[in-house]
């Protein structure tokens, strides 16, 4: 075990699905793994392991932020030997040709989190997704009819801003960035770092341009599309 997931070392398996919201992966384990088993309540983040069409996959939420989100996935890889690691999330599109359920897959992460910039004192590192799985997710939309979104996102420390912003993702706008999160880009820094494989695949639950979205009751037991997709990478 590690300090934050109570699993013994075979109870996780090399293949893991990273929800934020906990309650998310209990849903995906009881409505899309087989004999699934929960290997960890520690601080209330679930985390379950179970069979996809006769693979073994696990899943575990990882809360809320990039601090949180590198702890788990720090532990997993390190203290579980986990090798690809793929996350699903919601985001907020920020592009006007981003629409509401429209999954994205995260090519690359920008960030203004230090959590990254740390490492990097006076340069920039890109966080960059695997192309291997970027590729297999590609393919598997297409053999799925499933319409994907692939570019930039931005992974920020910050859900809220003061009102003096303004409009806090203008500049990111700019540059065709797709959407926002808060996870993506410490977990393709730790892959990198680490030498393992990841790749995040989000779902637009929220429009800022727009100001809609969807319930919180489908943030938790909804985007079945984007987990089978992301299943499939198994």
């Amino acid at each position: 075990m590690s300090i934050h997931i109570e699993a013994k070392q075979d109870e996780i398996a090399d293949f893991v699905l990273l929800p934020g919201d906990p309650l998310r992966a209990k849903h995906i384990a009881d409505t899309l793994l087989t004999d699934a088993v929960c290997y960890n309540k520690v601080r209330g983040m679930l985390g379950y392991t179970g069979y996809y069409q006769g693979k073994r996959v696990s899943v575990q939420g990882t809360g809320m932020g990039l601090p949180s989100h590198m702890i788990y996935v720090t532990e997993l890889i390190n203290d579980y030997k986990v090798k690809t690691l793929v996350r699903v999330g919601t985001c907020g599109g920020i592009l006007e040709e981003v629409k509401l359920r429209d999954v994205i897959l995260a090519v690359s992460a920008s960030t203004d989190s230090n959590a990254v910039g740390r490492h990097f004192p006076g340069m920039t590192f890109a966080p960059t997704a695997s192309f291997r799985l970027a590729q297999l997710a590609s393919d598997n939309a297409v053999k799925m009819n499933l319409p994907l979104k692939a570019g930039n996102i931005l992974s920020s420390d910050l859900f809220y801003h003061f009102p003096e912003v303004g409009d806090a993702y203008q500049l990111w706008r700019n540059y065709g960035t797709l959407a926002v999160e808060m996870e993506s880009a410490g977990l393709y820094l730790l892959a990198s770092r680490l030498g393992v494989e990841a790749i995040s695949l989000l779902t637009v639950s929220d429009h800022l341009l727009t100001g809609k979205h969807v319930s919180v009751d489908e943030r938790q037991t909804n985007f079945t599309a984007m987990t089978k997709l992301a299943l499939s990478l198994a």
